[in-house]
């Protein structure tokens, strides 16, 4: 009897220190993302790793995957969704499956410049925007710059008629389809790590990307001219997994949301000094003609591609178009 009390007693104390350790156990949170370490959402990602572990040692462990190491940006969702990783931070092209609303931020030339894109964020309607997946189970943290977006070919784009005919790569957004065969050009939807070997082969003969983007991929390698369009912005939008996030304790997740601030301010500071800097490397490599358009020929382009606007409308919401534009003028 005694040795089958101790031994009892043994268990339940191997028992309680089993349970101390796996208590003591970090919360792991995979951050998966597609681009190079070295992008604006790369920095973010690598600097949201440092904070956590500087604010919550033993608390929080932050694993990132850049470059589609751990998933392509064609199941990242899924991934998210399925609690495999816990932080995303997709391009904002990537959720009209999700909510339509968010189609707003690929309409062509909406907003002037990144400022005007910050106002809007910053605005009750854009931080409403981060809100309007939870039903999915998707909650959106905060948005990232990537920055504006520029139109490479393999033949000088100068005017809406140049892009006539090529094939563009495109994220899978219905909008930039749109945006794409108003040029009467033809849109090819292309997983992002599939697109220097697409413009090499002639898979597509153009794209539209950051000028980080283009410099970090190689892009500039294999396309000889770049149209400083600024017609669109590549944002993301760091999400996380809303049962996740809402089952973190409270303590660690309100540190976690002060640290998303601040990484937030870093990243979308930084985002612009990194688009010059490869604007400037893509200069230096001399592969590639940058092609500056004059008021009348970007007016052009504005015009050609404005009636996709008209077509997402209903969609979207006139009422949150509006406010968009408005973001336009500094207060």
């Amino acid at each position: 009897m005694f040795k089958s009390i101790c031994k009892a007693l043994a268990c339940t104390l191997a028992l309680g220190s089993m349970s101390a350790v796996m208590a003591a156990d970090p919360i792991i949170i995979k951050f998966s993302h597609v681009v190079a370490d070295h992008t604006p959402k790369g920095q973010g990602a690598l600097l949201f790793k440092k904070l956590v572990e500087e604010r919550l040692p033993g608390k929080v462990k932050v694993e990132v995957y850049s470059n589609s190491s751990l998933f392509g940006d064609g199941k990242e969702m899924e991934a998210l969704l399925l609690g495999d990783v816990q932080l995303i931070a997709p391009s904002l092209a990537k959720f009209e499956q999700y909510t339509k609303t968010l189609q707003l931020y690929d309409l062509p030339f909406l907003f002037d410049d990144i400022a005007a894109v910050d106002r809007f964020q910053m605005s009750p309607q854009g931080q409403g925007l981060l809100k309007s997946m939870e039903s999915k189970n998707i909650t959106g943290l905060a948005y990232w710059h990537n920055g504006m977006k520029q139109l490479s070919a393999n033949k000088p784009l100068r005017v809406p008629g140049d892009a006539r005919g090529l094939k563009f790569r495109v994220q899978a957004s219905a909008v930039l389809e749109e945006q794409f065969k108003a040029l009467r050009a033809n849109p090819r939807k292309m997983s992002f790590a599939e697109v220097y070997q697409g413009l090499q082969t002639g898979v597509v003969n153009g794209a539209e990307n950051p000028y980080s983007n283009i410099y970090s991929q190689k892009m500039h390698e294999v396309q000889k001219y770049i149209t400083e369009s600024n017609h669109g912005v590549l944002d993301y939008m760091l999400i996380t997994n809303t049962k996740f996030w809402n089952g973190l304790p409270p303590d660690i997740r309100s540190e976690l949301d002060k640290i998303i601030v601040q990484v937030t301010a870093q990243v979308n500071k930084d985002a612009e000094q990194l688009n010059q800097d490869a604007k400037q490397s893509i200069i230096a490599a001399k592969t590639t003609e940058i092609i500056t358009l004059t008021p009348e020929q970007r007016e052009q382009w504005r015009v050609a591609m404005k009636p996709v606007w008209k077509k997402f409308e209903a969609d979207i919401g006139p009422e949150l178009i509006t406010a968009a534009e408005a973001a336009n003028k500094a207060q």
